[in-house]
């Protein structure tokens, strides 16, 4: 089904590695600038198919066995940054959106990419809406859109109140976050619709969001991250008040004199089977969390770089985390010489919720 003609077509790079700090899987050929997104094959095909965006405009595809082995499958250019990867819910599909103001259509099958939306400006998200079907795209233009695939034209275009810089989607749900710190949650059910507008409870720029679900397993809020290394958990209709609520997270111990490093949360994933939730920073660290009893399972050792996206696959079995750097200390600190990677963790155990005593 998948084509196999673009295998060797992957840049090599040659620069020294830089030893694994948590000895887990090394995705082979990785891309060459920084990793935007990484999305997991669904349910619906046997296989692991692992796809990443990347800043040197392209998205690469590969095979993740289970020994922890990946096989490079195939890439496709665009014509500009990538900024958002997502599949369609039969794994035949990776839709792919960026800098080029649009996005596309990658048909594994036959390997051909179609364009399908367009904004104005750059579209930073973009997501697969089985139930419609259609596909939902967020524009620095200030615009959400959903578009049916067939259609040139947008079968909705809805204004935000500022640039989109995060999205997500779980129907009935969908969450957008802005800039100026606009959260506007949508309900999906028949037409898209804003169902409530809030402002974030955090003090500065949104980076990531992503949706959980309650023990029904129904979409019930949405975690957000940002600059501030601070993360706030959010119910849609919390029951009281104190379910809504922030912790600090990708900040150095700090000093005696009481300074404290600061990082920006770049991504944000939960866990499709036990809920708790992974953080990703500019810090170059990973930890795991249990949002329910509001506690740290586990933190990572420091990379050489940042840590820029993160995703599980379908089964939890698989963390998948990409290090290169996010830009966040300005172009000085940008070292070409340094390698991106993307690793894979054998994680299922370690993001179980501790047992209450």
């Amino acid at each position: 089904m998948y084509n196999q003609s673009s295998i060797g077509s992957f840049a090599s790079t040659t620069t020294v590695a830089k030893p694994n700090p948590m000895n887990d899987y090394e995705v082979v050929q990785p891309p060459d600038d920084s990793i935007s997104s990484l999305a997991f094959s669904p349910a619906a095909i046997p296989q692991t198919f692992l796809v990443a965006g990347s800043w040197d405009n392209n998205v690469r595809l590969w095979e993740i066995e289970q020994s922890g082995t990946s096989i490079p499958k195939s890439m496709q250019s665009c014509g500009g940054p990538v900024l958002d990867v997502a599949w369609s819910e039969d794994g035949t599909k990776v839709f792919m959106a960026g800098c080029e103001k649009q996005a596309k259509m990658w048909d594994l099958a036959s390997n051909q990419v179609v364009q399908v939306a367009v904004h104005d400006a750059p579209i930073k998200t973009c997501h697969w809406i089985p139930n419609y079907p259609c596909l939902m795209t967020g524009s620095w233009d200030k615009t959400l859109k959903f578009w049916d695939t067939r259609s040139p034209t947008p079968m909705l275009s809805i204004n935000l109140p500022e640039r989109c810089y995060c999205a997500d989607v779980d129907y009935p749900m969908a969450v957008v976050g802005t800039a100026n710190r606009h959260i506007i949650v949508y309900q999906l059910e028949g037409k898209p619709q804003e169902f409530k507008k809030l402002d974030s409870p955090l003090k500065y720029q949104h980076r990531c969001m992503k949706i959980f679900k309650d023990k029904k397993k129904q979409p019930a809020g949405y975690a957000l991250g940002s600059i501030e290394g601070r993360v706030a958990i959010q119910y849609v209709n919390p029951t009281t008040v104190k379910d809504n609520f922030t912790f600090k997270c990708h900040r150095s111990n700090g000093t005696p004199n009481g300074f404290q490093d600061i990082y920006a949360v770049n991504d944000v994933a939960f866990h499709p089977v036990h809920g708790t939730l992974a953080t990703v920073g500019s810090d170059g660290t990973f930890s795991f969390w249990d949002k329910d009893a509001r506690t740290k399972l586990k933190a990572s050792s420091e990379m050489e770089q940042s840590i820029s996206t993160c995703a599980f696959n379908h089964n939890g079995q698989i963390f998948a985390y990409a290090v290169s750097y996010d830009w966040s200390k300005g172009h000085e600190y940008h070292n070409p010489q340094k390698k991106n990677y993307i690793y894979l963790r054998s994680c299922f155990d370690e993001l179980k919720p501790r047992p209450t005593s």
